[in-house]
């Protein structure tokens, strides 16, 4: 075959002349790009911050928690540590992290070209997704300019950003902001944050074995963190200890020598006491300093001692597979402790500000306050006898009627049908009146059977209701926050002192106190007495679902709840026994340093529940009006008198208007007749 003939030499000329404009090109682009890169680089060194700008400088808001005697209780958000500078960090430290983060840090310029290729080239074989390449300057670059995007713009301008610090830094400064702003979980920033965090000590303390957990967290913070996973942790850490051998910044025997399933963590502190009550009052800190974004103090009301004392006291009192909640608040509403379950790291739910119970007989407090409000009085007397109302028929504890009692023995021993008597008289719908009043916000049926607790409740707003109570009838509103000032010392939210009036008269204070008080001392909350006078009330659901002790002693006032999550029946379980057992455990602490203080239970009448003797000194009857059992105005009824002259031999009668009812009329518009037969008493003769 002949030998083809070779290519023309104009042919050869062209393609010789298109390569080198192709190179020519590619350098002068090469060359523009190398000057634009050079000049976005310089531009951005300049507008980076000083050093001592970039110390101070910090990733979201810092909140710290105070309690009520300013000790602190945590932190919240970002937690930095104090700075440790180069010199003060243990080499191990820095070792470990540029072993498993950036093995030729002190090489390249800001970004690595060499584990860029390897990545493309692992990428390319493998088949697999390029996995991410960020030197320790570019993740610096990151946490402090831009954004966690995996936009190729934000990859540009990481470069770029990256480049400028080496530029504008050394080596160790760069290594040293790093170490200090890196996020290592748990809300810690930096190395000092991480090693206070996880091992209980400064960062000058770190030994190897922490180094390589602590440097291993950064690649998944939350993954390897030892308070979620503590294998996970040691695991990881296992990996940094190899690469620190291949990078030869510790020798392999030094590596197998460690044992790392003996390092002890730092426990988790302030979870099971804490927690609960944080979790309902830091939310409020939107409302009360919006758009707030400073590091900030929050100074709130939780009694350290206080809290630590009522969680003891569910925790001992509770009964087996039972949960129990707390909440105790003083005179002016701030709480004290709370307690929304046994354990917050098994179960955070919380029980004492979220969940709806039904609170049995503790839901007396409104009946009677009702039925004070309508002119009850303790020592009237009522029935305990059977009764039906619409249907329904209730039945005391134990079955059994003590007939013919006072007010006060019906409140004390819980009589069920008392109350369901006395709801039927006021109207159901009063009681859900002052139940509303009182601070009770979740929705109350006005059915017979609401006398006895039938509709549900939270435990904070019970204990409200009784705070309200303690403080004479003036409506507390329970908080948590007192207030709000930043890490400068400026106050931006102070709480201002409540300027409520009472709901309800001083006699119904008096008389519902009465009535607590005689609940403790003779009935049916016994186990509740503390030595100080303690007024409160038991509550306990149908089947021993729930149990409730609610009362106040000394300005505190203290709710306990114990039941089951899935509302199944706790053999034993009733208000005056655990509940009942846990109030006194925590009230014995909480009111130890307070002075005892003698409950106000005189009744100071007002004018109309006088006898008919001082009513005439106070005023004229023309005075009054009358109404009927629904508050009706009664219309005067002309001609019941005489008109002067029509009757001779009534002097007494002359120049006076005509009579507006007689005798009778009377007697029955005033309800003199009603009282006495709805207090037990005998009725006149022919009714």
């Amino acid at each position: 075959m002949p030998t083809p003939p070779p290519h023309p030499p104009g042919k050869q000329k062209k393609k010789r002349g298109w390569f080198r404009k192709l190179l020519i090109w590619g350098f002068a682009l090469a060359l523009l790009g190398a000057i634009f890169l050079g000049v976005a680089v310089a531009v951005t060194a300049k507008s980076i911050p000083s050093y001592e700008e970039l110390k101070r400088s910090q990733s979201g808001q810092t909140i710290l928690v105070r309690a009520r005697d300013g000790s602190e209780l945590f932190n919240m958000g970002p937690s930095y540590g104090k700075w440790v500078p180069m010199g003060s960090i243990p080499k191990v430290m820095p070792a470990a992290m540029t072993s498993v983060e950036d093995r030729r840090f002190y090489s390249h310029l800001g970004i690595d070209p060499l584990g860029l290729m390897r990545a493309v080239y692992v990428s390319i074989t493998s088949g697999k997704s390029m996995r991410a390449t960020s030197t320790i300057t570019q993740q610096l670059a990151r946490n402090l300019f831009l954004n966690n995007s995996r936009t190729m713009t934000r990859k540009l301008n990481e470069a770029v950003w990256a480049m400028a610090l080496e530029v504008k830094f050394s080596k160790d400064e760069i290594l040293e902001l790093y170490l200090n702003k890196v996020y290592f979980g748990g809300g810690a920033y930096g190395i000092d944050a991480a090693s206070r965090k996880f091992f209980g000590h400064a960062a000058e303390e770190i030994t190897l074995p922490e180094a390589a957990i602590i440097a291993g967290l950064v690649k998944a913070p939350s993954h390897y963190s030892p308070t979620a996973d503590a294998k996970a942790a040691v695991d990881r850490a296992k990996v940094v200890l190899q690469t620190m051998v291949e990078n030869q910044a510790i020798t392999a025997s030094q590596a197998s020598s460690l044992d790392l399933a003996a390092i002890k963590f730092a426990p988790e502190g302030g979870k099971n006491s804490v927690r609960y009550f944080t979790d309902w009052a830091l939310p409020q800190l939107d409302i009360l300093v919006p758009e707030n974004t400073d590091p900030i103090e929050v100074w709130t009301t939780l009694d350290p001692g206080m809290q630590e004392v009522a969680t003891k006291s569910i925790i001992a009192n509770v009964p087996k597979g039972a949960q129990g909640a707390l909440v105790s608040m003083d005179r002016d509403g701030a709480i004290l402790a709370m307690v929304g379950g046994t354990d917050y790291v098994t179960s955070n739910y919380n029980r004492a500000t979220l969940a709806v119970r039904q609170p049995g007989s503790a839901f007396k407090l409104f009946v009677y306050l009702a039925a004070l409000e309508a002119g009850y009085k303790p020592d009237d007397s009522v029935v305990d006898e059977p009764v039906t109302i619409d249907g329904w028929t209730p039945r005391n504890s134990g079955g059994t009627f003590a007939g013919q009692i006072d007010v006060r023995t019906a409140f004390a021993y819980s009589k069920n049908t008392v109350a369901a008597q006395l709801g039927n008289e006021v109207g159901f719908g009063a009681i859900a009146g002052v139940a509303r009043r009182f601070g009770i916000t979740t929705p109350t049926n006005t059915m017979p059977s609401m006398v006895l607790g039938s509709s549900e409740v939270r435990v904070i707003d019970m204990t409200r209701a009784f705070a309200t109570v303690s403080a004479k009838g003036v409506p507390i509103d329970p908080y948590g926050i007192s207030k709000v000032v930043t890490t400068d010392g400026r106050t931006i939210y102070q709480r201002a002192a409540p300027t409520a009036q009472p709901i309800v008269p001083q006699y119904v204070i008096a008389g519902i106190t009465d009535l607590l008080q005689s609940a403790v001392s003779i009935g049916t909350g016994r186990a509740a007495q503390i030595g100080r006078p303690v007024a409160g009330k038991t509550g306990t659901t149908t089947s021993n679902k729930d149990g409730w002790f609610l009362g106040f002693s000394s300005g505190i006032t203290t709710g306990v709840w114990m039941g089951r999550d899935d509302a199944k029946p706790v053999a034993g379980l009733q208000g005056g026994t655990a509940p009942a057992r846990a109030f006194a455990q925590f009230m014995k602490f909480a009111v130890a340093k307070r002075p005892v203080e003698k409950f106000d239970t005189e009744l100071k009448l007002p004018a109309w529940q006088l006898e008919p003797d001082d009513e005439q000194i106070l005023a004229a009857p023309s005075d009054y009006s009358f109404v009927d059992e629904q508050g009706n105005l009664i219309e005067p009824q002309e001609n019941q008198r005489p008109r002067p002259g029509d009757e001779p031999g009534r002097p007494e009668d002359a120049g006076l208007p005509p009579r507006a009812a007689n005798d009778d009329f009377l007697n029955e518009a005033t309800g003199k007749e009603g009282v006495r037969v709805r207090r037990g008493e005998q009725p006149p003769p022919g009714n």
